[in-house]
């Protein structure tokens, strides 16, 4: 009779079950893993042979046929060591036969017996919750795994401590979940003197959601802003905190299962690759548009990218995802991010106007700027040109507002984005008019016996609904779907 315990493959941020089936068998002594397991998963042999020698165990003198089912699912990583180490204990007969069947385990396994931290213990954690199983995971990873909920876990530092904890000699305690750190300190808004309009613009692409691109010579403090956007944006809902910590989590980015409500703010530089944006390589990592989901991306030098690893963009910032296609599967990562960039006016820096002016303009902006492909320009909704600062800019003395006043408008901004959201049904559920309820007896849409003012087409129209309600059809995420 075969011995099971439950573990999981990762395939972007979902882990999939896989049952970890063990027999043993008369012939000839072997150990057999089958399963479509990569070269991490087939050296787990030899790792479970060194930790039952360092635990004083020997292996069994029978063939043991160990199977990762289902067996057309790819397999990678090493946390399948600790799943397949206490199959063949309970093949064996030294854990209960039932003791594992409440339980889903994943861990890689050290020479003398230890359990080693793996990346994922958040998303594998939900996954066995939601199969109303508990996680056996390292003791390293149990702060991690204990953000899941009501899913319980038994974070043990090495096999002998789970073997003893399921006969009863040493029970393990559940972990808690690590701290909810503040993350890195903000730099202030009121550092950057001068650049009202660019810091206006800031502002509003911040209370929107807007993509974001500033165009100026080096020094004007393009950089400086973009940096300053996540102090404005407000902090992560649990929800979003989830979804973002769940892709760290798989990247292994999560330290002692500390979490952060600050939105992630990633800031590639312009020799990334395509597969280091989007996502990819042997295992199919996820990119930095993955791992500033639910944050901000900046992208300075935005021509300086390659035109293949721009152009790969421009399907998340439409959808909100990426999918990295491979012969076997194809593999999802949530991607919804806010895009900020810079760039010079032109290769030479300054552009064709004002002092040290480029001496082939036009021809070296138009250039330049042609890199960058039009469908990409068109996603983004604001661009904005930032001026040369001047020595009267620097003599100035600090802005009056900074970080704190800007987010306290953008917090504001984004509450009424929401409230309107919340008033876009009627009671029949049939969607309500643009803007209806925002001006007290003002229903400025012509109903029958109405008609437009004289000279007003319907392009006129819009344009004049669209002054009034800037976002008629949105809720309270503006930017693209």
């Amino acid at each position: 009779m075969a011995s099971r315990v439950v573990t999981v493959a990762f395939q972007g941020v979902e882990a999939r079950r896989v049952d970890v089936e063990v027999q043993l068998t008369g012939g000839e002594m072997k150990f057999m893993l089958v399963g479509l397991g990569d070269k991490a998963v087939a050296e787990s042999r030899e790792r479970v042979r060194a930790a039952f020698a360092g635990l004083g165990l020997a292996m069994p003198s029978k063939r043991i046929i160990a199977n990762l089912a289902p067996a057309d699912l790819p397999k990678e990583g090493s946390h399948y060591d600790l799943p397949i180490a206490l199959a063949v204990m309970a093949a064996m007969g030294i854990l209960p036969p039932d003791a594992l069947t409440e339980w889903a385990a994943m861990g890689e396994l050290s020479l003398d017996g230890r359990i080693v931290g793996i990346s994922g213990a958040l998303p594998a954690a939900v996954a066995a919750g939601a199969m109303g199983l508990g996680l056996i995971c390292p003791e390293a990873s149990g702060a991690e795994a204990a953000w899941a909920g009501d899913t319980r876990i038994l974070a043990a530092p090495s096999l002998i401590a789970v073997v003893n904890h399921f006969r009863g000699t040493q029970i393990l305690s559940p972990p808690k979940p690590g701290p909810m750190m503040d993350g890195e300190r903000v730099p202030d808004l009121r550092d950057v003197k001068g650049q009202e309009n660019a810091k206006r613009a800031l502002e509003i692409a911040a209370a929107g959601g807007h993509n974001l691109l500033f165009s100026g010579p080096p020094g004007s403090g393009k950089s400086m802003m973009a940096a300053r956007l996540p102090g404005l944006l407000p902090p992560l809902s649990p929800t979003e905190l989830l979804e973002t910590s769940m892709v760290h989590s798989v990247a292994g980015l999560i330290a002692k299962g500390a979490l952060t409500r600050t939105r992630p703010f990633r800031t590639p530089h312009h020799s990334a690759s395509m597969a280091a944006l989007t996502g990819g390589g042997l295992k199919v990592k996820p990119g930095e548009v993955s791992l500033a989901h639910n944050g901000v991306l900046f992208l300075d030098e935005l021509p300086e990218f390659s035109s293949q690893a721009l152009d790969s963009l421009r399907q998340p910032l439409e959808t909100g995802e990426v999918v990295v296609a491979r012969a076997n599967a194809h593999v999802r990562y949530p991607a919804r991010f806010q895009l900020v960039a810079a760039q010079n006016p032109c290769k030479c820096g300054m552009g064709g106007a004002g002092r040290g002016a480029c001496g082939r303009a036009p021809r070296c902006q138009t250039d330049y700027q042609m890199k960058v492909s039009g469908p990409f320009m068109d996603r983004i909704d604001l661009q904005i040109d930032v001026p040369p600062v001047t020595a009267a800019d620097l003599a100035l003395p600090a802005p009056a507002e900074g970080t704190a006043e800007a987010a306290a408008r953008v917090a504001l901004a984004r509450q009424l984005q929401a409230d309107r959201a919340a008033d876009t049904a009627n009671g029949d559920g049939a969607p309500q008019r643009p803007g209806a309820g925002r001006f007290p007896g003002k229903d400025r849409r012509p109903g029958p016996g109405r008609s437009r003012p004289a000279g007003q087409g319907g392009r006129g129209w819009r344009a004049d609904r669209a002054r009034l309600d800037p976002h008629p059809a949105a809720g309270p995420d503006y930017r693209r779907p």
